[in-house]
């Protein structure tokens, strides 16, 4: 190991150590993740610590409240909510991270080919990334999810695509304006081809931003399955899914309020969770943010 790499490694290292100790000043966002991890436990471990199964009927026990059997309520045709809400937790944190996933898969590979090319392949990536940005959000997946199919996994791959070009121009601006780093310069100087600056220097730098822009777009996903969930576009009943148990509540919020409200507290708390972890990632990774 040569004198320069052994010396980038340690700077990595304490630049590393030095967001980890800026993350854990910030509490909120410490117990935001704690409760992320809560829920993520539950939602690995459902089959051990669901108490009933969640697609089970029982039409002796419709619309019952809250009690000891069952401790938050049975829906309008006799299923346990508290089943439902764990194993719901799957299909939404799922929902919620593979469309990131998919989203930053094409995104990085696009932005960098696009801010670091440059010329009319930029031109071309960023007119269609602007055309998809000119339809809101949720307009885009539900569109794509009406054209693929109603499934929890149709509506993944078009929350992913409908996120794709935010990705898109955060990495291309993110590549411009690390391009331009006299690091860079050095290295194109000293006979680098454009794919080894590009993998070595360019890409690690661009994780930061493209994190916290993960976190944001992780619960903004969450809450588009829960609407194509909520319009039918989603998980498949009687799988059980918290978009789906809220568009099934709905129609008893007068009788039976509980069908409904927990999972609203559900997505309120994941996504509340996942905007406080967001921020706080934002400001451990910005040095300039004391």
């Amino acid at each position: 190991m040569s004198v320069t790499t052994a010396g980038e490694e340690t700077l990595e290292r304490r630049s590393r150590n030095r967001a980890l100790r800026r993350f854990l000043r910030r509490r909120s966002a410490v117990a935001a993740g704690i409760v992320l991890l809560l829920f993520i436990v539950i939602a690995l471990a459902a089959p051990l610590i669901s108490p009933y199964n969640p697609i089970a009927t029982n039409f002796l026990l419709v619309r019952k409240p809250p009690s000891a059997l069952h401790w938050l309520g049975t829906d309008e045709v006799g299923r346990d909510v508290l089943a439902r809400l764990i194993w719901g937790a799957r299909a939404s944190l799922l929902a919620g991270v593979i469309p990131v996933c998919i989203a930053l898969g094409f995104s990085i590979p696009l932005g960098l080919l696009s801010g670091y090319a440059g010329g009319w392949i930029d031109s071309v990536i960023m007119r269609v990334a602007d055309a998809m940005l000119a339809i809101p959000f949720l307009i885009v997946a539900i569109a794509l999810t009406a054209f693929l199919g109603p499934s929890l996994g149709n509506a993944m791959i078009a929350i992913g695509i409908a996120a794709l070009p935010t990705f898109v121009r955060l990495a291309r601006g993110a590549v411009l304006s690390l391009k331009s780093e006299d690091y860079v310069e050095a290295a194109r100087a000293i006979g680098n081809s454009p794919f080894r600056i590009a993998w070595r220097h360019i890409l690690p730098n661009m994780v930061p931003p493209l994190l916290v822009q993960a976190c944001i777009t992780v619960a903004a996903a969450i809450i588009a399955e829960a609407s194509l969930s909520f319009l039918g576009l989603g998980q498949a009943p009687p799988a059980p899914s918290w978009g789906s148990m809220l568009n099934a509540g709905q129609r008893y919020l007068a009788a039976a309020p509980w069908i409904a409200i927990w999972p609203g507290v559900a997505i309120f708390a994941v996504v509340l969770a996942v905007n406080i972890f967001g921020d706080g990632l934002r400001d451990a990774l910005d040095p300039k943010r004391r």
